[in-house]
């Protein structure tokens, strides 16, 4: 049988990032970006092999873009498309593992809307836009959050009275669960473990962060929770904070809700630190120069990292090895070692060279001779969710 394709889409309210996976082949056949769309800078990037390509689509809405789409991706797969796999953000409690889409599971979807206002309506955008567009193919829903539904119950409740979390769904949810569970199943195979019976720390760092405990294959606890804002410091985003924190802005400054709900999310973690930017390889660069802000917040972010995978390793059982894994976490040297410099009591030290070397798309063990394991492995969440796509089409 012929090695299949698959069609990866995931939506956000003005962009659509899609990629096209080979189940033979470990690059992507065809990747890129439709961004600003509804206004009229409206642009279509793609890439093919080394070559890259852009397109304006002036006012163009989701379903124009994947309209524009659809003959780039018809011509990368030689015609043969078998299948679309969507990330959608938040599953709830519903959705436990990958589904197929149809009128159900749509509503379904729908509902968790009020959970994820920013997200699930605009990958719901996407896919009513796709499944129009693709009728005859399956079309498979992955879940963010999907993994992270095996978590015991004292893990994901807080301490609040019952009938917020009966009736309106108040608890701790997890995300980033595609990129936990594809890279340390990826640990597994690189350490010749069985997965299934194996622990892991994980770190997934990027714009967004978290930490996982993952045991048998099967998520534990993770450092998100309601919401994508608890847990770590981020680029823009607070991580953990006081809960009052609300009321005291509140009283004190007089802020509405709105004003204090874009502070923690859109001018804090990594930015509201160094008030330099968001981006850790320009803070490692400014660091260098002696900027203040850029290094407190560089040791800010690695000692709350070191301190969020300290309690994951709470969930474990035994420790088969830390993974770090994102933009930051495959390429920032420095990152890695001022966090492991803070796990002391885990047993966990580098080999500077090892840490050195293993970036841009490298993967390996960077731990010094005779400590815990400590492995690199990059991302691929777009391979992962086409992974799923093909697991529900053989089934």
């Amino acid at each position: 049988m012929p090695a299949r394709n698959i069609l990866v889409i995931n939506c956000g309210s003005s962009s659509i990032k899609f990629a096209l996976v080979n189940e033979d082949q470990p690059q992507f056949v065809l990747s890129g970006l439709a961004e600003r769309l509804g206004s009229p800078e409206a642009e279509l990037h793609w890439q093919r092999g080394a070559d890259k390509d852009s397109l304006m689509i002036p006012g163009a809405d989701h379903r124009l873009a994947l309209a524009q789409l659809l003959p780039l991706v018809q011509s990368a797969a030689g015609g043969q498309l078998h299948g679309i796999g969507h990330r959608v953000v938040h599953g709830g409690e519903h959705f436990t593992t990958a589904c197929r889409l149809d009128e159900l599971t749509l509503t379904a979807i729908r509902a968790t809307a009020p959970l994820a206002p920013l997200h699930n309506p605009a990958n719901l955008q996407g896919i009513e836009a796709a499944m129009r567009l693709f009728p005859e193919l399956t079309h498979v829903a992955v879940f963010d959050t999907a993994f992270h539904q095996s978590m015991p119950e004292y893990a994901f409740r807080y301490a609040l009275p019952e009938v917020l979390y009966r009736e309106h769904g108040v608890r701790r949810y997890g995300f980033h669960g595609t990129s936990h569970r594809y890279v340390s199943q990826r640990a597994a195979e690189l350490s010749d473990l069985d997965y299934g019976h194996s622990s892991w720390l994980v770190a997934h760092l990027g714009n967004g962060c978290s930490t996982c405990a993952v045991v048998d294959g099967h998520s534990r606890d993770t450092s998100m929770g309601l919401t994508p804002l608890e847990g770590l410091v981020m680029g823009t985003r607070s991580g953990d904070v006081d809960p009052n924190l609300h009321s005291h802005l509140a009283r004190t400054l007089g802020w509405s809700l709105e004003r204090i709900d874009a502070l923690l999310n859109k001018e804090s973690g990594l930015l509201g630190l160094s008030g330099l930017s968001n981006d850790m390889r320009s803070l490692e660069q400014a660091r260098e120069q002696g900027h203040a802000g850029a290094t407190l917040a560089i040791e800010v972010f690695c000692y709350r990292l070191a301190k969020s995978l300290a309690a994951m390793a709470c969930a474990l059982n035994q420790l088969d090895g830390l993974i770090f894994t994102g933009g930051i976490g495959e390429n920032s040297a420095l990152i890695r070692s001022q966090t492991v410099a803070h796990l002391k009591l885990l047993g966990l030290a580098l080999d500077p060279q090892a840490n050195a070397k293993t970036v841009r798309g490298a993967a390996g063990p960077i731990q010094a001779a005779g400590h815990p394991r400590v492995l690199v492995v990059p991302t691929n969440e777009e391979r992962q969710i086409a992974l799923d796509t093909l697991e529900l089409l053989d089934h």
